[in-house]
C-alpha cells in the first residue's frame, strides 16, 4: 500500500474537501480517495479477507427475514417485573 503527500494545498480547497468529507461521514482520507478512483475510472482491489467470508454475506429472504423474526421475539418483550 503506499502512501502520498500534498502539500500546499490552498485554503478554500482544503476547506471544500473536509466539508464534504463530512457530508458523506467519511474521513478525508477516505474521500480524496474516491475522488481519486472516480477521477482515474478504477476500483479499489476487493479486500484480501472478503472470499473467506462471502458466504456470510449478502441478504436474507423474507422466509429467512421471518424465521429470525420468531425465533427472536421473546427479545422484544420487556418483564416489567425484572426492572423492579
Amino acid at each position: 500500500m503506499n502512501s502520498f503527500t500534498i502539500h500546499n494545498l490552498e485554503k478554500p480547497l482544503a476547506t471544500l474537501l473536509k466539508a464534504r468529507a463530512r457530508e458523506q461521514g467519511v474521513s478525508v482520507n477516505q474521500f480524496v480517495k474516491s475522488l481519486l478512483e472516480q477521477a482515474l475510472g478504477v476500483k479499489p482491489a476487493p479486500s484480501k479477507n472478503r472470499a473467506h467470508f462471502e458466504k456470510f454475506l449478502g441478504i436474507w429472504s423474507k422466509s429467512e427475514k421471518a424465521a429470525f423474526d420468531r425465533a427472536t421475539s421473546d427479545f422484544e418483550k420487556v418483564d416489567e417485573g425484572e426492572w423492579r
